[in-house]
């Protein structure tokens, strides 16, 4: 069966941390498995649009990267035997009956690591994001990025990390990069950081099943029940988010009618309960601000009071810019584009916002608000220019032509 680019990115996706888990399960070796699986892809994508993709996928992977393996341990005779036969055996049997995905979550967010090599790292290996998408999430050039994964691989085979879940613990340092990690895997699916897509699907239903089963099995944690929620009450509003042509829609601008009632339904559900139980977290506040959009039956009915709070809330035990930006905008639905003008201010001088489009693709909105066309129209320009992704560049220049006149 042949299949195009898009249906083998699908296809490919989630399987890469499920044969990678089986080669570090068996092996032990993780950065030689996730090369061999890297080179396996590749194989797999050169060869699948023409030759068809083979009746399990998994197996063709497993045994491709197992033969990948042997050629680089060939210096050892004995250990090079032992792997020709398991290569040999590989089969649909040969996988056990779960998901290495978590498994493979933990291992990755080794205590050996630094939290942003944890996150890497992971996104890196069980994400499937390629080094340049990894980079943009960071704002950190490329190569500095794929210096980082490389190390990372070396700082787990040093310290002897072994494939087993019971040897992670809870230790909440590790947990908080898991949980970032999948945060980071959504949101690059949400909104692609770059590229002619403003969604990738793949990434964010990806992001919501390794959550789900990161919920199951840590049922009390209310962060993770956070996560889950808000990612659920984010991606209810999917279908909404687009045109026939890829054409960005803002908030504001979406058929409401088109959102998914039943995941907004188990968002909030899942809100209200982790709400409930103990110590609010980032991402409890941000699932209970995606619950009151949600909520809303017509964007002229958003309490933007109630997201003011909720923003402040958030910046006072999660301060982070891009939270400030957003309670600017919150601010001047509630107050008035001049009160969202005056918190901008106070939060565009960030270096980490620096190099972005989100400062004057925010002060444009708020200018447009105030009434002046002609600085809205320089900053909707700016920000066009900065972004890499085209449906965002495509809405702030035709935001630019409307405030231009």
């Amino acid at each position: 069966m042949a299949a195009t680019s898009e249906e083998l990115e699908q296809l490919l996706r989630p399987l890469a941390p499920e044969v990678l888990g089986l080669l570090a399960r068996r092996y032990g070796s993780f950065d030689a498995c996730e090369d061999a699986v890297q080179e396996a892809m590749l194989e797999a994508v050169r060869k699948w649009p023409d030759g068809g993709v083979p009746e399990n996928p998994r197996a063709w992977l497993l045994t491709a990267a197992s033969r990948r393996l042997i050629d680089e341990f060939r210096s050892d005779a004995a250990r090079r035997r032992r792997e020709q036969r398991d290569a040999l055996r590989a089969s649909p049997q040969d996988a056990p009956g779960h998901d290495d995905s978590i498994t493979l979550l933990f291992l990755c967010c080794h205590e050996a690591l630094s939290p942003a090599s944890q996150i890497a790292l992971t996104l890196r290996a069980v994400g499937g994001l390629t080094t340049a998408e990894i980079a943009s999430a960071f704002f950190v050039p490329e190569a500095t990025m794929a210096q980082r994964i490389s190390r990372a691989k070396r700082t787990i085979a040093e310290a002897g990390a072994t494939f087993e879940l019971s040897d992670t613990g809870r230790d909440e340092r590790r947990l908080a990069a898991v949980r970032q990690t999948l945060y980071l895997i959504f949101n690059e699916g949400y909104t692609a950081s770059s590229g002619a897509r403003i969604q990738r699907l793949e990434l964010a239903r990806e992001a919501i099943r390794l959550t789900r089963m990161l919920h199951r099995l840590l049922p009390d944690d209310d962060e993770v029940t956070g996560l889950l929620a808000l990612m659920l009450l984010t991606h209810a509003r999917h279908r909404a988010r687009s045109g026939p042509s890829g054409e960005l829609i803002p908030l504001a601008e979406q058929d409401r009618s088109r959102w998914d009632r039943r995941q907004i339904a188990e968002g909030v559900a899942l809100t209200e309960g982790a709400l409930k139980t103990g110590p609010v977290g980032p991402f409890q506040l941000q699932a209970a601000i995606a619950a009151v959009h949600a909520e809303a039956r017509r964007s002229a009915d958003t309490d933007w009071q109630e997201i003011t709070a909720l923003y402040e809330l958030l910046e006072r035990i999660a301060p982070n810019p891009v939270f400030t930006l957003n309670r600017a905008v919150a601010l001047a639905m509630y107050k008035g584009p001049q009160a969202g003008l005056a918190l901008l201010a106070e939060v565009e001088a960030d270096p980490r916002l620096a190099a972005g489009h989100r400062v004057p693709a925010v002060r444009g909105h708020l200018l447009e608000r105030a009434g002046d066309m002609a600085g809205a129209t320089a900053a909707y320009q700016t920000a066009a220019r900065l972004t890499t992704s085209r449906p965002e560049r495509d809405y702030l220049l035709r935001k630019a032509a409307a405030t231009a006149g």
